[in-house]
Order: structure tokens, then C-alpha cells, then sequence
């Protein structure tokens, strides 16, 4: 058995860490932590004192980078992760989708890997 098949599925989508805030949303609750990495198709949070998340729960996550930097997105929960709270990304904005685009860009630095990541994004939100 591969290293990769051993309950982690090969990663597509390349994660790395950024300091941020991060908010929760879910109804009229609402939950504010820190951004451990991020990714083309998600978030890793730490998790937030009197977490109430189920697997598939759905919620709104704002993030605040260095910088001033804001990406906004619908997210699914996905589980706990890395010791963190894993959340997939559903829909995200034209305008949050560019910026995190762009700190791929600057944490990736890989032009090629870059162009795969998003054309993995493609045939991941086709299927």
C-alpha cells in the first residue's frame, strides 16, 4: 500500500499556511479562530471553543489575511484534520476567488503546478 493510500487521499489541490482570523457562520451562530493553511478548495481552522459542526454542515467562512487581504466563501465541513477543522469550499466570489488565487500564486511559485491545480479545480467542480 502506497504512503498516500493509508486514509489520506492524494492531495490535488496544494495547501499552505497563512496567518488570518477567521469567522464562522452557521444560522444566527457564529465563531471566531485562526487560519492554520488554505487551499484552491479550502480552509484548515483551529477549532473554535463550543464548536458545533457536524461532517456536511454548511457555513459561511470569512477570512482576514495579513495585509488586509479578505476572501469570503460558502464552505461544507468536512471533519477534524491536522488538529483542525477541515471545510471544503462550495461557491466562492469572483473577487475572493482572485485573491486567493493570487497568494497560491506567491506561496506556490510553480507557474505549471499552478495551471494544474486549477485545471484539477475544473474537473472537480464538473463531476
Amino acid at each position: 500500500m502506497r504512503e498516500n493510500d493509508t486514509g489520506h487521499e492524494r492531495r490535488r489541490f496544494r495547501r499552505f499556511p497563512v496567518n488570518g482570523t477567521v469567522r464562522l457562520y452557521s444560522g444566527t451562530s457564529m465563531w471566531t479562530t485562526d487560519l492554520i493553511d488554505l487551499s484552491l478548495r479550502g480552509v484548515l481552522v483551529v477549532e473554535p471553543e463550543q464548536w458545533q459542526g457536524v461532517p456536511g454542515a454548511r457555513f459561511r467562512v470569512d477570512l482576514r489575511l495579513e495585509g488586509g487581504v479578505h476572501i469570503g466563501m460558502a464552505v461544507a465541513f468536512v471533519g477534524h484534520r491536522n488538529g483542525g477543522l477541515a471545510f471544503s469550499c462550495d461557491k466562492i466570489d469572483i473577487d475572493s476567488f482572485t485573491r486567493l488565487k493570487r497568494l497560491v500564486e506567491l506561496n506556490v511559485g510553480n507557474t505549471e503546478l499552478i495551471h494544474r491545480e486549477l485545471s484539477a479545480l475544473g474537473e472537480h467542480d464538473s463531476n
